[in-house]
């Protein structure tokens, strides 16, 4: 696998996140081979609790992030990727929570994790000016977290019914990555 490379925030907003997600999407496509059977994340559990577990801290921090971000954004285009969290995040809930259901599996409240924690408390204590460019940033650690974890159990995991959920949220995860790209050109765009 090759490193990742260094990229340093410049003073045009967006340009970060656009270079950033430029140089994940190119590492991505270098090191994919055709029929490879994927790996496991290291940090994504294989058992159907400890995927319950990080699915549903994911929703709900899209889910919060998101509705912080609405209340102080004057962006529109950003609010509504958030509005669009909110749903969508809200609906890959509803899909875990059944598919565990069918298995009678018990699906605990979620709980954040310390960066998730840390990640929202800076979102909260955003000011107008700077919560878009903090919002964004995040929602990228966010996504790609959620897309290696939603991708490592569906390929993984230890329980079918929420293999084949993971396997029906990681492209809908792939989709919000997309936009988020989106929002960065936009964003960079916007600056000059």
């Amino acid at each position: 696998m090759t490193s990742q490379p260094s990229l340093k925030p410049t003073t045009r907003s967006g340009e970060f996140y656009l270079a950033r997600m430029q140089a994940c999407q190119a590492e991505a496509s270098a090191t994919a081979l055709p029929n490879a059977t994927p790996v496991a994340d290291a940090a994504a559990p294989t058992d159907a609790a400890g995927y319950i577990a990080k699915a549903g801290a994911g929703d709900l921090w899209e889910i919060e992030s998101s509705k912080t971000l609405i209340a102080k954004s004057t962006k529109d285009d950003v609010k509504a990727f958030a509005r669009m969290m909110i749903d969508q995040h809200g609906k890959s809930t509803a899909k875990v929570k059944a598919a565990a259901a069918t298995a009678a599996l018990p699906v605990p409240a979620p709980v954040l994790d310390s960066s998730q924690l840390a990640m929202l408390d800076e979102i909260k204590k955003a000011d107008p000016a700077t919560i878009d460019d903090i919002y964004l940033r995040h929602q990228q650690t966010a996504h790609d977290a959620a897309l290696a974890l939603h991708r490592s159990y569906a390929t993984n995991g230890d329980t079918d019914n929420l293999k084949k959920a993971a396997g029906e949220i990681a492209p809908v995860v792939e989709t919000h990555i997309a936009d988020l790209a989106k929002l960065g050109q936009a964003e960079a765009a916007n600056a000059q």
